[in-house]
């Protein structure tokens, strides 16, 4: 709950502590002494949006302190998801406003960001203003009333579940389908590229080696003419000798010397050696030679195979050595595609077994819904009448339509303003005092469902006098039992209910105008809510009935008044 509200020049208010009870606290003051200041401050520091403005004029900034205390399970869940400490059981969040426009925030002193104190604060306060109650006239926003109302959001949660993923499938199944229509000609053209290489008979590297056969069967009769003309040169026997011979003339003369001295040993040898070698190269010459094709049929065959092996590699632009790369590259796409479509096929399955499975949530879940709007509208009839409108029946027209994140239901509150008469939407019927007597109503039959602990009603009393007023602040004392209750109100009715009150007061020193909040104890409250009945400078019948009020509703606390 909201422990105490620190604030420093914020508009009007140079400095304001404001301590508060855990039940029902009412602000009352006269119009314009800065009520709504104090909502904006508390807007500020829940991390909402404020302009610059609002910082006093003169001031460097604004600074908005609120202390939380007895934190509920969920305003620490949601500290430990943040990472932010609250063991001794208490918050500290801190906003500043810069007059130049800057903002800083800060949470247990330690900075923070304003989005951080916005997810905290929607955890710890409601703040209901008259603008709020433009929810009532929005029948979107009644299946979230009647869903809060139920309390249970376990069939909801299931259902969207469910319903994210027959999303996501359907979001893969719809891009998987246009890859398939962008691909059904790629893989035609892949499946071509494929009968072709195989009707080809083409094998990895078979252009290559053709190229080179080719080549020789081109100069088979210079290669031969060469090689005969080196073995005849080398070992043959022509008239002038060999190279054979040469050598071994070579080596019978060094053999003579060969024993004098190493080199010439040395030099016989490497002579042995060089006979060897020319002997083989000239026995090599006439193998080769000897194993050359001169078959002309030969050298047609692969000149056609080269001309349809270069004619599909012009066809896809490639070299036919390349087609290879392209063929394996073409089976491992198509492969794919098959695994896609097998996807596809899963995907349909997948998406039509989910299908089924969300819409058989979405009727329970509607079903659940039809009973809670039966106890709801009830419930909600039975508060309408205690607040002064024993003849506005309120129903809802629920409506079942496409599957949505929300279910299949469509719901607006209908209500009638007298018995007898049909059931209309509020926007069209409904007053601005009924409206917010109706969602007052609403607050309170779910009042122990809802998980945040402090509820803000800024003057939900408007357009309500007399005994409607009291009955409002009869409920809004009754929530307070369960909650904590912050209201800015006009009326004396509602203002005697509260448990602890406090007054807001304008005041002119040296020209400059400030804003007061004083904590009232039984003098203030009895001249207050005198003066909220009667005006200023009340009579004494008017403070003693200020006096009885109170006193019906509970006992006086101690005397005096004491500014914060």
């Amino acid at each position: 709950m909201l422990a105490e509200l620190e604030i420093e020049n914020l508009a009007v208010i140079a400095h304001a502590r404001i301590p508060f009870s855990p039940h029902l606290n009412v602000f009352t003051g006269e119009t314009g002494a800065g009520k709504s200041i104090l909502i904006h401050g508390i807007h500020a520091v829940l991390g909402q949006r404020v302009t610059r403005d609002i910082v006093r004029t003169g001031c460097k900034k604004a600074v908005i302190t609120a202390l939380f205390t007895k934190l509920s399970p969920a305003v620490c869940a949601k500290l430990d998801a943040l990472s932010i400490s609250h063991e001794d059981d208490e918050l500290l969040l801190t906003r500043e406003i810069a007059a130049d426009g800057g903002s800083a925030a800060r949470v247990n002193g330690h900075t923070t960001t304003v989005s951080v104190l916005r997810e905290i604060g929607s955890t710890l306060i409601n703040i209901h203003g008259q603008h709020d109650n433009q929810v009532l006239l929005s029948p979107e926003c009644h299946l979230q009333i009647l869903d809060a109302f139920g309390g249970d959001d376990t069939r909801l949660h299931r259902y969207q579940e469910s319903f994210r993923a027959l999303q996501q499938t359907a979001k893969r199944l719809n891009h998987l389908g246009k890859l398939e229509q962008e691909k059904a000609h790629r893989r035609q053209y892949l499946r071509q590229l494929v009968q072709d290489v195989e009707d080809l008979g083409l094998e990895a590297g078979e252009e290559s080696a053709l190229e080179e056969e080719l080549e020789l069967l081109q100069h088979v009769g210079g290669i031969s003419s060469a090689l005969q003309n080196a073995e005849e040169l080398l070992s043959g026997e022509e008239s002038g000798g060999t190279a054979v011979d040469r050598t071994e003339e070579a080596a019978e003369e060094l053999s003579a010397i060969a024993e004098l001295r190493s080199d010439f040993s040395a030099l016989y040898e490497r002579l042995n050696t060089v006979r060897i070698e020319v002997e083989d190269i000239a026995a090599e010459c006439r193998n080769l030679r000897e194993q050359l094709d001169m078959d002309p049929a030969r050298y047609a065959q692969v000149t056609k195979r080269l001309q349809e092996i270069r004619a599909l590699g012009k066809q896809y632009q490639c070299t036919g050595d390349e087609l290879m790369q392209q063929y394996q590259q073409a089976e491992e796409e198509l492969q794919q595609m098959q695994s896609d479509a097998a996807e596809i096929e899963a995907l349909r399955e997948e998406k039509k077994q989910l299908l089924e499975q969300v819409s058989t949530q979405a009727k329970e879940l509607s079903e659940y819904r039809a009973q809670l709007l039966e106890r709801f509208a009830a419930q909600v009839t039975e508060q309408l009448a205690f607040l002064n409108m024993p003849n506005v029946v309120l129903t809802g027209k629920h409506t079942m339509g496409k599957l949505t994140i929300h279910g299949m239901d469509n719901l607006e509150f209908l209500i009638s303003a007298n018995r007898g008469e049909e059931p209309r939407p509020l926007a069209r019927i409904a007053s601005g005092g009924e409206l917010s007597r109706i969602m007052l109503a609403l607050k309170c039959v779910i009042a122990d469902r809802d998980s945040i602990p402090t509820l803000i009603f800024d003057e939900i009393d408007t357009g309500v006098s007399g005994k409607a007023a009291q009955k409002i602040g009869m409920k809004l004392r009754e929530v307070g039992q369960l909650r904590q209750v912050l209201c800015v109100t006009h009326l004396s009715q509602i203002a005697v209910m509260a448990d602890h009150h406090l007054m807001i007061e304008k005041q002119t020193d040296c020209g400059r105008t400030e804003t007061h909040v004083m904590s009232l104890t039984e003098e203030g409250r009895i001249r207050e809510i005198a003066r909220i009945m009667g005006g200023e400078n009340p009579s004494e019948l008017l403070l003693r009935s200020a006096q009885e009020e109170l006193e019906r509703w509970h006992p006086l606390p101690e005397e005096g008044a004491q500014e914060l």
